[in-house]
């Protein structure tokens, strides 16, 4: 039985993603599915640069952690036998990952699990994806291990 076809792993390529990362390519695996590995150039991060210089610089570095970040899905998922796209975007995460929702069955990234203070200073990614994806969202909070 063929539970979903398509499925969407955003990473931003820290620690805290990789369990997600796993879960989602068992679950491709199990499904038989497509996997499309997400990176999001986040281009607020560029806000505050005062020259173009240091604009392309901070794009080159964000573009090369994307590239990382892709190839750790892409080895995982050969290492289980699943088909992988990866997929670099610019603009903001959230939207980008919302965007995306209406072409996939499923989406799978992780979280931190902030609360509090924390939460309402840096906004949360997954809540606003969970809240205006047009698929279902599959949240998984980091464990010990991958701090």
């Amino acid at each position: 039985m063929v539970l979903f076809k398509k499925i969407l792993i955003p990473t931003d390529g820290s620690e805290y993603t990789k369990a997600a990362v796993r879960m989602g390519l068992e679950i491709a695996k199990a499904s038989e599915a497509e996997v499309t590995a997400l990176y999001v150039v986040d281009q607020t991060s560029f806000i505050n640069f005062p020259t173009d210089s240091t604009i392309i610089s901070v794009y080159t570095l964000l573009e090369k952690e994307g590239e990382e970040a892709l190839e750790y899905v892409k080895q995982e998922a050969e290492r289980l036998g699943v088909k992988v796209t990866p997929r670099i975007e610019e603009g903001s995460p959230s939207r980008k990952i919302v965007e995306l929702s209406s072409e996939h069955d499923l989406i799978v990234m992780g979280t931190l699990g902030r609360t509090g203070f924390s939460k309402l200073l840096l906004g949360s990614v997954a809540e606003r994806v969970v809240r205006f994806a047009k698929c279902p969202v599959l949240v998984v909070r980091a464990t010990g291990e991958e701090h």
